[in-house]
C-alpha cells in the first residue's frame, strides 16, 4: 500500500522528481552529517554528483537550486517559494549550509555527470561528505524515483503504509475489485480503512482537507498571476487572461457548448503555470502532471450538484488508490516511462475520482481509470529546454479533459470492458521500458530537439 499522504505531497515546482526529490535527499543527507559538523578533523564540505536525467535536465528543472536549499535545511513542504531566490543567492555568495564549518559551493561542489547513468534508476544522486583535506568521510547514493519519492541504494520502495499491516492489502486492480465485491466497500472506503492503520480518522480528514485546500489555492493564485515564466523560453502565462474571458462570457447571450472544457483547461493551466514558476503545488502524482487532479476536483465542485467535503475526500482517496497501484506496478516517473507515467497516471487518477463521486460502482471507477490511461499510452516526455513548460502545461489541460471524458464513458457502461486496469498499467510499463531514452525526460529528442532547431 502507498498512503495518500505519500502520493499527494505539498511542495514547490517545477518538478517532483527533479526538484522535490533532490531537495528531500539533500535535506536528509544534511541531517545525517549534522552530528559530525563543527568537529575538528570531521565534516567540512559536501559535494554532490547528479546522473542521468537529473544531469541532462537538472538545470531547467531547478535541481541545482533544490540541492542547495536542501543542504541549507529547507523542506519542500514548508519552504516559502518567495524566499527561494534569496536563499539561493546567499548560498552562492557564502557557501554556508547552516551547519557549523560545513560548506557547499554550487559552482564547484555540484557536478552534472551527463555521461553516466546509474543502474537502478536514471534519476541518480551521490552525496559525499569531506574533511578539510578533501578525504571522503561519508557517502550516500540515492534515487528520485518520481512523485517526490526518494530511495537510497539498497533500500526498497518508500511508502507510508509499506511496513504497516493494513486490513485490505491489494497489489492489483483485480485484487482491489475483489475486496470491494467481498466487503461491499467503495474504493475510497478501502483506501480510508487502510489509512486508519497509520493515523486516526480525524487526522485523515484534516490531511485530505489540507491537500484539497492546497490544490484549490494553487488554482486561485494561478488565476491571479500574469507575466512571463522563468527559464528563457518567454512563455507567457495565459490563465489570468483566459479567466477574464470566461468570466466576461457569462454575461453573453451566446455561449459555446464546449465552454465547460475551457474552464477545465483553465484550472489545469493555472496550476501548471504556478508549477513552472516554482510556486507551491501538490504532486498529483508528480509536479509535471500536477494540474489534472486539481482541475477535475474544481470542475466537479463547481459544475456538479451536491458537492461537499465528504465527496472531496472520497475523490482524493479514490485517486490515491489508483495512483498507488500505478506506482507499484509500473511507474509515475517521466524519466523512467515517459509522460504516459505522469499525465497518463494523473488522468487515470482524476477519472477514477470523478467516476466515484458521481456514483460509479467500483468496476466503473476502475474502468474510468483504464480508459484514461489507455489513451495516453506512448506519450513521450520531451520538455523543451529542460523546462516544465512546453509541452507540459498544455498536456495537463488535455489530460484533465480526457479524465472527464473517461469518467463519463465509464459511467455510461456497466464496468465490463475488454481491457482491464491491470492490463493497461502493465502495457504502460512495457511501453516505457521499450521507449528510447531520448524520449524520457532527457531533452534529447522530440519537441525538445525540433523546437530548438527551428
Amino acid at each position: 500500500m502507498i498512503s495518500a499522504f505519500d502520493l499527494f505531497k505539498i511542495g514547490i515546482g517545477p518538478s517532483s522528481s527533479h526538484t522535490i526529490g533532490p531537495m528531500v535527499a539533500a535535506c536528509r543527507f544534511r541531517a545525517r552529517i549534522a552530528p559530525r559538523a563543527g568537529t575538528a578533523g570531521d565534516v567540512a564540505r559536501v559535494s554532490v554528483e547528479l546522473f542521468g536525467s537529473l544531469a541532462w535536465t537538472g538545470r531547467g528543472h531547478a535541481t541545482d537550486t533544490a540541492i542547495g536549499l536542501g543542504l541549507r535545511g529547507h523542506d519542500p513542504a514548508t519552504i516559502d517559494p518567495d524566499c527561494v531566490e534569496a536563499e539561493t543567492r546567499a548560498l552562492a555568495e557564502t557557501h554556508e549550509t547552516g551547519l557549523a564549518g560545513v560548506t557547499f559551493d554550487p559552482a564547484g561542489d555540484l557536478v552534472f555527470n551527463v555521461t553516466e547513468v546509474l543502474p537502478r534508476h536514471t534519476n541518480g544522486m551521490r552525496f559525499r561528505a569531506h574533511d578539510r583535506a578533501g578525504a571522503i568521510l561519508d557517502e550516500v547514493v540515492c534515487y528520485s524515483v518520481g512523485g517526490g519519492f526518494v530511495e537510497n541504494e539498497g533500500e526498497g520502495t518508500e511508502s507510508g503504509l509499506g511496513a504497516v499491516p493494513v486490513p485490505h492489502s491489494f497489489a492489483s486492480g483485480a485484487g482491489l475489485l475483489a475486496i470491494c465485491a467481498r466487503t461491499g466497500l467503495t474504493i475510497a472506503q478501502v483506501q480510508r480503512e487502510n489509512e486508519r492503520a497509520l493515523r486516526p480518522e480525524a487526522a485523515i480528514d484534516a490531511g485530505l482537507d489540507a491537500i484539497r485546500d492546497a490544490m484549490l489555492a494553487c488554482i486561485a493564485r494561478g488565476l491571479r498571476m500574469d507575466g512571463v515564466l522563468p527559464g528563457g523560453l518567454a512563455v507567457r502565462r495565459r490563465a489570468r487572461r483566459l479567466h477574464a474571458t470566461l468570466e466576461a462570457r457569462k454575461l453573453s447571450n451566446s455561449r459555446p457548448a464546449h465552454e465547460v472544457m475551457d474552464w477545465i483547461s483553465l484550472f489545469a493551466l493555472a496550476v501548471n503555470e504556478e508549477n513552472a514558476a516554482g510556486g507551491r503545488v501538490v504532486t498529483a502524482p508528480t509536479n509535471g502532471a500536477a494540474g489534472i487532479v486539481p482541475a477535475v476536483l474544481r470542475y466537479v465542485a463547481e459544475f456538479c450538484p451536491d458537492w461537499d467535503a465528504v465527496r472531496g475526500r472520497d475523490y482524493l482517496l479514490t485517486a490515491a488508490a489508483i495512483g498507488g497501484l500505478i506506482k507499484r506496478r509500473a511507474s509515475i516517473s517521466g524519466a523512467e516511462v515517459g509522460c504516459q507515467g505522469e499525465v497518463g497516471s494523473a488522468a487515470a487518477m482524476a477519472a477514477a475520482g470523478l467516476a466515484s463521486v458521481l456514483g460509479g460502482c467500483p468496476r466503473q471507477v476502475a474502468n474510468a481509470a483504464e480508459i484514461a490511461m489507455e489513451h495516453h499510452l506512448g506519450m513521450t516526455c520531451d520538455p523543451v529546454g529542460g523546462l516544465v513548460q512546453i509541452p507540459c502545461i498544455e498536456r495537463n489541460a488535455f489530460g484533465a479533459n480526457k479524465a472527464v471524458a473517461a469518467a463519463s464513458l465509464a459511467l455510461h457502461g456497466d464496468g465490463v470492458h475488454c481491457v482491464s486496469l491491470d492490463q493497461v498499467i502493465e502495457t504502460m510499463r512495457q511501453t516505457g521500458h521499450d521507449m528510447q531514452a531520448k524520449y524520457k525526460e532527457t531533452s534529447l529528442g522530440g519537441l525538445a530537439v525540433n523546437v530548438a532547431a527551428c
